[in-house]
């Protein structure tokens, strides 16, 4: 005899949703580093003599060093990135914070203490860079490379500023200068690798 019971039809599972990929931001950041720091190492440098023209920093320290780098640290802290989340954020935050320094408080400092604010200023990104530095050791010889050179970035234009003896300040242009370069091929060489899908210039 039939059973009178009806079969439930089978229910189909629901279709699992792959994870969106997330984009890479280290290019960016770098990136934007790289192009701030380019331009205010001109004027440090004493390559650009001409220091009412270093205004020009304002607006790249303040939108693309600044607000570009500070959004591509937010972006490393969703993909578990504690380096780069710490870095990115960071010195973002330095370009924005060295725009407002600029604009609105060199203006009201004497005259003649205004190079100590400064110096004590890059002093204490010296002593963040440096221990950065030593986390970076963890990494690519490129990357190592960027935070000592940056380490001495720092420490060299702090110095200049307060021993008031310009040619360290020109070093640390110079050095800015280096630094700027070896952010720019990291990041080149990190977004021609993932365009491309191989790599293109080593990091090591």
């Amino acid at each position: 005899m039939p059973s009178s019971t009806l079969t439930p039809s089978p229910v189909a599972a629901p279709r699992a949703i792959a994870p969106q990929a997330m984009a890479n931001p280290g290019p960016l950041g770098l990136a934007a580093f790289a192009l701030t720091t380019f331009v205010l190492s001109l004027f440090n440098s004493g390559l650009i003599a001409n220091a009412a023209l270093s205004v020009v920093v304002l607006p790249l320290a303040l939108f693309y060093g600044g607000l570009a780098q500070f959004v591509a640290g937010v972006l490393e802290f969703r993909r578990g990135n504690t380096f780069g989340t710490t870095a990115f954020v960071s010195y973002g935050a330095f370009w924005m914070a060295f725009a407002g320094y600029v604009k609105f408080v060199v203006p009201t400092l004497p005259a003649d203490q205004a190079h100590i604010a400064t110096g004590w200023f890059l002093v204490a990104w010296f002593v963040f860079t440096a221990y950065m530095s030593v986390a970076a050791m963890k990494l690519d010889l490129a990357h190592r490379l960027l935070f000592v050179v940056l380490a001495l970035t720092f420490l060299f234009l702090a110095l200049g500023d307060l021993s008031e003896v310009t040619a360290l300040g020109r070093v640390g242009g110079f050095l800015g200068l280096l630094c700027a370069s070896i952010a720019w091929y990291i990041s080149f060489a990190v977004v021609a690798e993932e365009t491309w899908g191989r790599k293109v210039l080593p990091l090591s």
